[in-house]
């Protein structure tokens, strides 16, 4: 801190946006999750955080709602290679899963149960050590977000935050609507987090789903059929502002009045327009513009909700270029503001200003 000046060029040092705070003295703790096993399209978003954290140290950190927002304790948990390596290795086996069933193969076929077996056991124990790390860190007061990696790693940290609460929303904002049981065998892939998260995690009192456009049918019954579950599907979105039916304004309270008071964000940055985040795992054309999604997260903040946890996942690095930090560079910003919201939601302080 001695040397640390926010108003001057950020010096890497490991963490995230180049802040010079450790875990110990933190109130907001990141922890970063670099697997991406399941992933049924493009792969890649394990080197997400280690990218993000390269990108965010170009971020200014003044924030319009925030004074001294740089003051603001985020630490920066350990980067694990473990679960990194682990994932590098899974994710040749599931490959395999993915190419037998995309040649008509079973998923009850006996050549892919062992890899099944141990792509889903190594999931389960992932998702134990996110909820141990929750576990911990909660017990310090500390909030906590996780950066992935692919969508199902903030399973865990949901889990020990639906255990905390008894009445926790969650603000899903995804090009997805996540909802698939057990989507290619995998039992906690990608693309079925929502669904574990409103079949296990008990005190989920709602989902609200935020620019969600690509899905199939039986997550559409599953939608219609649950009074848990509110989808704001980027079709109504845009009927509602191309109709000049309504406002982005009045379509955000509208979401916001659906959560309870303990809101959990799970941000899949595919919610965004792919130009945005090109080189995402399942890009899918519509999404939020980024000061939408801006705009949305003030209205959370200014509601009076508390962001009890929350994590941004799927970011995906240029595969054929490793000096392009853009998809990076816009999580980054998603991430810090989230950073920024938290800190003033949990603190009781809200953004009354419009920019």
């Amino acid at each position: 801190m001695e040397h640390f000046n926010p108003n001057d060029i950020g010096l890497p040092n490991g963490n995230f946006f180049a802040l010079p705070y450790s875990v110990d003295e933190s109130e907001i703790v990141l922890i970063s999750a670099p697997w991406d096993v399941t992933a049924s399209y493009r792969c890649g978003t394990a080197n997400a955080p280690q990218r993000i954290i390269a990108a965010s140290s170009q971020i200014d950190i003044y924030d319009i709602d925030v004074e001294n927002a740089w003051k603001i304790k985020i630490g920066t948990h350990p980067y694990d290679d473990e679960i990194f390596g682990k994932s590098t290795k899974l994710r040749k086996k599931a490959e395999k899963v993915i190419a037998h069933l995309e040649n008509g193969g079973n998923i009850n076929d006996i050549s892919i149960l062992h890899e099944l077996e141990l792509i889903n056991k190594a999931s389960e124990k992932l998702n134990v050590r996110m909820y141990e790390y929750a576990k911990k860190y909660y017990g310090e007061n500390k909030i906590t977000g996780i950066v992935g990696g692919e969508h199902s790693v903030p399973f865990g940290l949901i889990k020990f935050l639906s255990e905390k609460y008894d009445n926790l929303g969650i603000l899903h904002i995804d090009a997805h609507a996540d909802l698939r049981h057990a989507y290619e065998g995998f039992e906690y892939s990608h693309a079925s987090i929502m669904y574990n998260v409103i079949t296990k995690c008990k005190n989920v009192a709602k989902l609200v789903q935020v620019g969600i456009r690509d899905f199939c049918t039986d997550e559409a019954d599953l939608i219609a059929g649950s009074d848990k579950i509110s989808a704001y599907t980027d079709f109504y979105i845009s009927e509602q502002l191309f109709g000049g039916e309504q406002t982005w304004k009045s379509i955000c309270n509208n979401i916001i009045n659906e959560l309870p008071e303990n809101v959990y964000i799970s941000f899949d940055i595919d919610g965004l327009s792919p130009e945005l985040c090109p080189n995402t795992g399942t890009p899918v054309p519509g999404g939020l513009s980024f000061q939408q999604a801006y705009y949305l997260l003030r209205v959370l903040s200014k509601s009076g909700r508390k962001i009890a946890g929350f994590d941004v996942c799927e970011v995906a690095p240029n595969p054929y270029n490793d000096h392009d930090e853009y998809d990076a560079n816009v999580g980054a910003r998603i991430l810090y503001k989230i950073c920024c919201l938290a800190h003033l939601s949990n603190i009781g302080k809200h953004p009354n200003r419009t920019g």
